[in-house]
């Protein structure tokens, strides 16, 4: 083994070398420190299991059908109502059920928009406030 302790020609010249050594020993130590300050790893998880209850009976929903017609007759559930007095009558009667049915308008294609904006004003004067249009897929243009 060897060491270099300077040029043999005697010039004053710097050394171009760094001293890698010390500079190796601190990393080492800084990765054992590192290594030692880790948290031990658990290989579980917590889980938090529900408790067994009964199955939930789901009730299927009461739905209203009113149909407007392509002249601007309305029908609720298949039934012809008579006039616009009938119709407010039958929805006052769904606004005062505490637990209102869903109500389902379903527009003919070729009926009048005022016909159907009557209805939905109707039931928003009233009180309904489960209600939507349903079959939207007749008015998709190919």
């Amino acid at each position: 083994m060897s060491m270099n302790v300077g040029s043999s020609g005697g010039s004053d010249a710097p050394m171009m070398e760094m001293n890698m050594t010390p500079l190796i020993d601190v990393l080492l130590v800084l990765i054992i420190l590192l290594i030692m300050t880790l948290p031990i790893q658990n290989h579980s998880v917590s889980l938090n299991m529900p408790t067994i209850s009964p199955p939930l009976v789901v009730e299927p929903p009461v739905v209203v059908t009113i149909d407007v017609d392509f002249d601007g007759a309305i029908y609720w559930n298949k039934e012809v109502v008579p006039d616009r007095d009938a119709l407010e009558t039958k929805l006052k009667k769904v606004a005062e059920e505490p637990k209102q049915p869903e109500v389902h308008l379903h527009p003919d294609k070729m009926v009048s928009y005022k016909f159907v904006a009557a209805v939905l004003a109707s039931a928003q004067r009233l009180g309904v406030t489960n209600i939507g249009v349903v079959g939207n897929e007749q008015f998709i243009e190919n």
